[in-house]
């Protein structure tokens, strides 16, 4: 099936999953310039054909009075044919490359940014330890700091319960024998 020029206008490529992967403004352009050298060459080929026609119309038609080409030279209207054949295929075989060398240069671009989201991604886990083990540390000293507090907290309760008890047992004491006393004294 030959392509024609309608062909290349028509066509629509997918988009790709992540992110567009070519400027769609510079894919069109290139496309316009296949469409026109295209149709130049379909116009050519078709007028190419129209003249061969001609000329096998004069031939058949009785026109022996023509010169007869010489066997060794080619048929123009087969010469242009295959050129323009050649000329498209050319054109086609550089919208392949082209079309190849994007998509390359569109997958070491991902391949890249893959690579600079997995080393920022591991700078950023390293620093988030590294956060967390000074921070941790930082607990851990306070802590520390916190239980010997409690400690000395605790052993002064201790101390200042036993004055206490010691005190107020005194003044039992004092008031016992202040009761005693005055119980001996009014007998």
């Amino acid at each position: 099936m030959a392509l024609l020029p309608e062909d290349v206008v028509n066509k629509r490529f997918q988009q790709t999953k992540f992110r567009e992967g070519y400027d769609q403004d510079e894919v069109d352009d290139f496309l316009d310039e296949i469409v026109v050298e295209l149709r130049r060459l379909s116009a050519e080929n078709e007028d190419l054909r129209t003249k061969l026609e001609a000329a096998e119309a004069r031939l058949e038609g009785g026109e022996s009075s023509a010169p007869a080409r010489p066997a060794t030279t080619p048929a123009p209207a087969v010469v242009d044919d295959s050129s323009a054949t050649a000329s498209a295929n050319d054109l086609l075989t550089l919208a392949r490359r082209l079309h190849e060398e994007h998509v390359r240069e569109g997958v070491e671009k991902r391949d890249a940014l893959i690579a600079e989201g997995h080393e920022t991604a591991t700078r950023l886990v390293a620093e988030a330890e590294a956060t967390a083990k000074a921070q941790l540390s930082t607990l851990e000293t306070e802590k520390a700091a916190l239980k010997s507090s409690i400690a000395e907290l605790t052993g002064f309760e201790k101390e200042y319960r036993e004055k206490l008890r010691g005190y107020i047992s005194t003044q039992l004491a004092e008031l016992d024998e202040l009761n005693v006393t005055g119980k001996s004294d009014k007998k």
